[in-house]
């Protein structure tokens, strides 16, 4: 499976997921300039944490002017996987691959510190090896990470199945203490109506491996190869 990581000016988290995705899990992965406009060759196109074009006017609003970002839209629109991380996901909220937007952290701090998640679905191709209602922990570093979307959007994600991880208790329970930015209805990753475009505010590429003290992100890769190989199992080798 080869991965593409996308790399504006003001990334600084392209190396860390390159690590995860060379080092831990031995998979071929480019890095791809923010003014490529051809993704051919690529299953998986990573938008890594960082501050593009240091997060002038608001996170990801100049980025998603970036050339790339109208191949990364084509590629998703076909059906390919892309991954939007912290500063990632802002940048996928507003290109409008996914629904809703980001408003700066109710606390006006930037949070940097583990939370806890709960996986609210498996049946994704970044979860499907998680179990569902299943607690994790993931660090967050952002600034402006308290998603919001209209109250008819968000009964519209709920409905769907599209709320991915949600903030929660070290027990699995929701609540306002456990929502570290006022992020509604605790969200902290959702994905689009078709499942192969995820956005998520921690960040998994920080702890996926055992040197870190933590490796429930790396469950979050496992997933996308689990779900590459199903699916070239079902097309190239006719397997059910």
């Amino acid at each position: 499976m080869r991965f593409g990581i996308v790399v504006f000016p003001g990334s600084n988290c392209d190396m860390d997921c390159y690590h995860v995705i060379d080092q831990v899990l031995g998979h071929p992965v480019s890095y791809i300039w923010h003014q490529e406009k051809d993704l051919t060759g690529f299953d998986c196109i990573i938008l890594p944490g960082g501050f593009s074009y240091g997060d002038y006017l608001r996170s990801g609003a100049i980025a998603r002017f970036s050339p790339v970002m109208e191949a990364v839209a084509e590629f998703a629109a076909k059906g390919g996987l892309v991954l939007g991380i912290c500063n990632g996901f802002q940048i996928l909220l507003e290109a409008g691959l996914l629904p809703g937007a980001m408003m700066r952290n109710n606390c006006l701090q930037f949070r940097c510190q583990d939370v806890y998640l709960k996986v609210e679905t498996n049946e994704t191709p970044f979860t499907n090896i998680y179990r569902a209602g299943e607690v994790i922990r993931m660090p967050i570093a952002h600034g402006e990470g308290n998603y919001y979307a209209a109250p008819e959007a968000l009964a519209e994600l709920e409905e769907n199945g599209q709320v991915v991880f949600r903030y929660c208790t070290p027990g699995g329970e929701v609540t306002t203490e456990a929502n570290p930015n006022g992020s509604c209805n605790n969200i902290a990753g959702i994905c689009n109506k078709e499942r192969n475009v995820l956005g998520l505010m921690p960040h998994p590429e920080r702890c996926a491996e055992e040197i870190l003290g933590n490796t429930d992100g790396k469950k979050l890769f496992l997933s996308i190869l689990s779900w590459w190989e199903g699916q070239r199992c079902e097309e190239v080798l006719g397997c059910g």
